[in-house]
């Protein structure tokens, strides 16, 4: 039997667009709300927000039960928080700053078993195999992983054309905050330049045959990376849809009783 079917890599493989929403409330109750709401993939971040390994697997778990594809974001691209990750069953990984081909090719490695990466070998212990019931996990799992790489400095930028030529990456992810705090704009991604550097970038990705991606709640912004080629999109966030959503109904609330 081999390692389960990734829809998601299947799906930007193809063209498809899949429209995600940004995990930081880092709870499995929250998570599984999310996954009930019609969104292709969410994605558990554990860059910015208060994640561990027990909080990012209860939450694949519950994830993974409604049928919703489920992406991890580690603080880092190290090699051991990536092995961790793919043995607790993540299958696609996002990973922050990336700013040159080498470091891609590191990445690829990571995510890839002996003779021709360095993933560690412990399936046997691992929720990705299904505790050993998975006979095959450790030759066909490789085929099963997305590597989606974050560019979003201006060294990254400056960088892209190496990063995708590597082998093995699947995707490659704009950030428009971080990007335009290193441009100078820190809080302004939506500055005319900082825009049309994504642009650029999204145009460059498609055409070197990689899934291309972003997160902005800027609708304008989703549409046009949308038209590039663009997909995978994140299209909100919960910690902000919480907050003010919150801050709406108690500022109605308020305007109707006091």
């Amino acid at each position: 039997m081999p390692a389960p079917h990734n829809p998601f890599k299947a799906a930007i493989a193809q063209g498809n667009v899949q429209l995600g929403c940004w995990l930081g409330l880092a709870d499995p109750y929250i998570a599984e709300i999310s996954a009930g709401a019609g969104f292709d993939w969410l994605l558990i971040d554990a860059e910015h927000a208060p994640n561990d390994l027990r909080s990012i697997t209860a939450q694949l778990q519950v994830i993974g039960a409604r049928g919703v594809h489920a992406m991890v974001r580690p603080p880092i691209g190290e090699t051991w928080m990536i092995k961790q990750l793919l043995d607790a069953g993540a299958q696609s990984l996002l990973i922050p700053m990336v700013e040159s081909g080498a470091q891609a090719q590191g990445l690829v490695d990571a995510v890839t078993y002996p003779p021709h990466g360095v993933r560690g070998v412990g399936s046997a212990l691992a929720r990705a195999s299904d505790f050993a019931a998975i006979g095959d996990y450790l030759t066909t799992a490789r085929e099963e992983i997305c590597l989606l790489v974050q560019v979003e400095n201006t060294k990254g930028m400056a960088a892209l054309d190496d990063i995708l030529a590597v082998e093995g990456v699947d995707g490659v992810f704009i950030g428009p905050a971080d990007l335009a705090a290193d441009m100078g704009f820190i809080g302004s991604p939506n500055q005319a330049e900082v825009r049309a550097a994504v642009l650029d970038a999204i145009t460059r990705i498609v055409a070197a045959g990689k899934a291309a991606g972003i997160l902005t709640l800027d609708q304008g912004l989703q549409a046009q990376c949308r038209d590039l080629g663009a997909t995978f999109i994140a299209t909100e966030i919960d910690v902000t849809l919480f907050a003010r959503t919150m801050r709406a109904s108690a500022a109605e609330a308020a305007k109707r009783f006091k």
